[in-house]
């Protein structure tokens, strides 16, 4: 049996697949292979390749701890400090990895 190409396609946003290309363009890749090295990492990983985040740079649990911390603080509810710059990013890693 003689395996084929196949095509896809993909509906993105504007912004997005021009944002994606300049990063691709940058890394000396075509979008094509970027799709297909994507692809061949689900099928190697049987799962997503890589850790989903949200816009902030957080993953969805930690973003979801540091929201409910926040509430939290608005409520008066388990606050500490006050915290410099430092101890502040280290209590939220924190709780992050508590939940």
């Amino acid at each position: 049996m003689v395996d084929t190409d196949s095509t896809i396609q993909v509906r993105i946003d504007s912004k997005t697949k021009k944002n994606a290309k300049k990063a691709l363009d940058a890394m000396g890749m075509d979008m094509s292979s970027a799709i297909k090295i994507y692809l061949k990492q689900i099928v190697i990983t049987q799962s997503i390749p890589f850790k989903l985040v949200t816009e902030n740079g957080f993953t969805l649990e930690q973003e979801a701890a540091i929201l409910k911390a926040s509430a939290e603080a608005s409520r008066g509810e388990n606050v500490e400090g006050p915290f410099d710059g430092d101890e502040a990013i280290e209590y939220l890693k924190r709780i992050a990895n508590e939940n």
